[in-house]
């Protein structure tokens, strides 16, 4: 079935529908990776958002149920030069087209890549529309000026507080859309996770008895969220606190910092960070369209990480409580493991009750 992408600024991409036949909008973004195009769609940090695959030919080992990243596709639509038609690998279980049909997503390809890419990298991340329809020229403006994704956290986090692992460290995760490597990761540090909503208060988390509080990853603009932002200021000091991505940006707004939103972002699996306390550099996979203002940090948050490619704050950490988290996923999935170790320092932290930046 033919299909069209519309962009915001009037450009239009034919190529051909797979997944569901249904029309979608959400924001248009770009990913590098060569692999992983499951755990992207299965990270709930893309929840609002169109991806755009790179990489050229997408489908070609299917998909599998060890792989997800969350219960569901949580992108709005799905954007590939190319589909694999038949995968060839040992795990596969359903072919991708399969796969988003029976999750209901949107999917379009035979599309410039390249070319959308660079539209996107020169100005900026805009809101689209997946269709299969001819829309009028109401239709798609009335399609754009719905959207909006002000709400995506509460449309991805538990909806009743849970458990799990059994080991001696006791952290509570605030769920902004975790992934379920970042769960994995602490559960093999011997943690045992209370996994609470995202709106979940200083009062409720304080009645678990815990050795500190992890704060994931998420979709959206983190000033969204000014309640946790508020039970976050309160607790500093409390216990200890780590993040990565979106709860890293909520430690900094919390602490007096600024966030601000990236022309495209960074979204991929080689990205180099440098770790300013050893000098060293890992490739990291990332997956993130705001960032902490470097700017605005008060003098008590320290850099502890930057991204080599265009200067940004990749991690941050309280000069003398127990604070700290990185904007990068060293959980990776999909992408490499050069920087889990910083799982250890988030443990070391919950242990010690002080930072624990190696």
């Amino acid at each position: 079935m033919k299909g069209r992408l519309i962009l915001e600024n009037g450009q239009i991409f034919e190529g051909w529908c797979f997944g569901k036949a249904s029309d979608a909008v959400g924001e248009v973004v770009f990913n590098t990776g060569m692999t992983g195009y499951q755990e992207i769609l299965t990270d709930p940090s893309y929840y609002g958002q169109i991806v755009t695959m790179t990489y050229p030919l997408i489908g070609n080992y299917g998909t599998n149920l060890d792989d997800l990243q969350s219960n569901s596709p949580k992108v709005k639509g799905f954007i590939v030069r190319e589909l694999c038609k038949v995968p060839n690998n040992f795990r596969c279980e359903v072919d991708l087209d399969v796969y988003l049909q029976k999750n209901n997503i949107a999917g379009i390809e035979g599309i410039d890549t390249r070319q959308l890419t660079k539209i996107i990298r020169d100005s900026g991340t805009m809101k689209g529309i997946i269709t299969s329809r001819d829309l009028s020229s109401e239709d798609i403006e009335n399609y754009l000026r719905s959207f909006s994704n002000s709400k995506a956290v509460d449309m991805v986090t538990t909806k009743e507080i849970k458990t799990m692992g059994e080991g001696n460290i006791r952290v509570g995760v605030l769920d902004f859309g975790i992934k379920s490597n970042i769960l994995n990761s602490l559960v093999e540090r011997d943690c045992s996770l209370t996994i609470f909503p995202a709106h979940t208060g200083a009062e409720e988390l304080m009645k678990y008895n815990l050795d500190g509080i992890f704060l994931s990853n998420g979709p959206g603009d983190p000033t969204d969220l000014s309640d946790v932002i508020d039970m976050v200021k309160f607790m500093a000091g409390k216990l200890p606190i780590a993040g990565i991505c979106l709860g890293v940006q909520i430690i900094g707004l919390a602490l007096g910092a600024k966030t601000e939103k990236m022309k495209y972002g960074h979204r991929g699996c080689n990205h180099p960070v440098k770790n300013l306390k050893t000098g060293k550099v890992s490739i990291t996979s990332q997956n993130h369209g705001y960032v902490v203002n470097k700017e605005s940090l008060p003098d008590d948050l320290e850099i502890t990480h930057i991204n080599i490619n265009d200067g940004t704050v990749e991690g941050l950490m309280h000069r003398t409580l127990p604070l700290m988290g990185v904007q990068y996923h060293p959980e990776a999935s999909p992408g490499p493991h050069d920087s889990n170790i910083i799982f250890d320092d988030f443990v070391k932290m919950y242990k010690e009750k002080n930072y624990g930046v190696k």
